[in-house]
């Protein structure tokens, strides 16, 4: 028997090979699928995914074979390794001075023929085989050569799909890792804040209730920039603890009445004498999330009285249902949005010009609707006067 060489690039060899943790990982459906579509085509008993260790050879797939894996120095595919750019063809082992005497050979499985396509990887070096294995002499067809090498071709798509899968998972964990530092940062950070402002807030009031005698008009303007400057960093402080805890809450999907959830968020924010709803098909129980729901439309109808002002807000909601979404058209009699605005008011701190709006509320909506897999965008009125209209889908969750 004569010895495998070690390949030049070995040190590098190995190390794209365990970037890719395949070694003693479970079988797999796509890789046997793989190798008994090889000895179907080879029309042999034996087709192997064989992975070149430093010490052994291991079997990703075994169709045909009980064996996991065996010593290098006695593989086939050790030699196979060695011609990374052909296929590595033994017509018989028992004539071949490189493998006569060679264990796996003369004993179980009996390898008399041998034919290992290389695997390939994307930075050039070669993993192992997929091998065809007979007992007897024999040849292949150039048609099965050619299908030989396709399949293991295809046996690197499916390592390399699953390398990038892992990555993208790891990826995923410290994502979510960082955002849920981020987002402990941002609620402490936020709620530290609250406090003092909250404090600078009421202090002012305090002294314009009671001290306005004392000052001067220019005390006094200062005195109400100081209050109305409070009152918009306790909001914008307010929104952000929301939206932190909004955007990372773990969705409940629960079973509830439309139109009477937006009379339990009317009465509950006391804002009965403030503005009047018209609704079109809005008393039907929906199965979505609660919780959002509410944070939804609080925050749309909170801008809706904001930006009304001192008129009475008149609200209309109307609900069409389709296959997979509902579809719910929101709108009010407030100024409207010019059209330049319509994307960027979805976004995160962005405000209307001399808006006195935080820039939260609805970012706020639109990121839960994507949560929920749904959507919200504004729709041009086909009238001025209408005010603001939203569009909004949310999925059909269906027992």
């Amino acid at each position: 028997m004569i010895s495998h060489d070690i390949p030049l690039n070995e040190s590098e060899r190995l190390k794209s090979l365990y970037k890719y943790n395949i070694l003693d990982t479970l079988p797999e459906e796509d890789f046997d699928a793989i190798t008994k579509i090889a000895a179907s085509i080879c029309k042999t008993p034996i087709s192997l995914v064989s992975i070149i260790d430093e010490n052994r050879q291991w079997f990703k797939s075994h169709h045909g074979l009980n064996s996991t894996e065996t010593p290098r120095d006695i593989s086939f595919c050790s030699h196979s390794i060695l011609t990374p750019n052909e296929l590595f063809i033994v017509s018989d082992a028992t004539k071949d001075e490189r493998f006569y005497d060679n264990p796996l050979t003369t004993n179980y499985p009996n390898v008399i023929f041998y034919a290992g396509a290389p695997l390939n990887s994307s930075d050039g070096h070669c993993l192992g085989t997929l091998c065809v294995i007979d007992n007897t002499a024999r040849k292949l067809s150039k048609n099965q050569r050619e299908n030989l090498k396709l399949l293991a071709k295809q046996v690197v798509n499916l390592l390399e799909l699953r390398k990038k899968n892992a990555e993208l998972s790891l990826a995923n964990e410290e994502v979510l890792r960082l955002n849920k530092q981020l987002s402990a940062f941002a609620y402490k950070l936020s709620h530290d804040i609250k406090t003092p402002i909250s404090g600078i807030k009421h202090l002012s009031e305090i002294i314009q209730e009671d001290y306005a005698h004392a000052l001067d008009n220019k005390g006094k303007s200062w005195l109400a920039l100081i209050s109305s400057s409070s009152t918009y960093l306790y909001s914008l402080v307010e929104g952000m603890l929301n939206f932190t805890k909004s955007t990372n809450a773990e969705i409940v999907f629960e079973t509830f009445n439309f139109e009477k959830l937006l009379e339990q968020i009317k009465s509950s924010c006391n804002w009965e004498h403030i503005y009047i709803i018209n609704y079109t098909n809005c008393n039907i129980t929906l199965k979505q999330s609660k919780i959002a729901f509410i944070q939804i439309f609080q925050n749309l109808l909170s801008n809706s009285i904001k930006f009304v002002g001192k008129s009475k807000s008149i609200i209309s909601i109307s609900l069409e249902i389709d296959s997979k979404f509902y579809k719910i058209v929101y709108r009010d009699n407030g100024p409207g949005i010019d059209k330049k605005y319509h994307k960027k008011v979805f976004e995160l701190f962005e405000t209307l010009e001399k808006s006195s709006s935080t820039g939260i509320g609805l970012p706020t909506v639109s990121d839960l609707l994507q949560r929920l897999g749904g959507s919200i965008e504004i729709e041009c009125p086909k009238e001025k006067k209408l005010g603001i209209e939203f569009s909004i889908k949310i999925p059909i969750i269906k027992d």
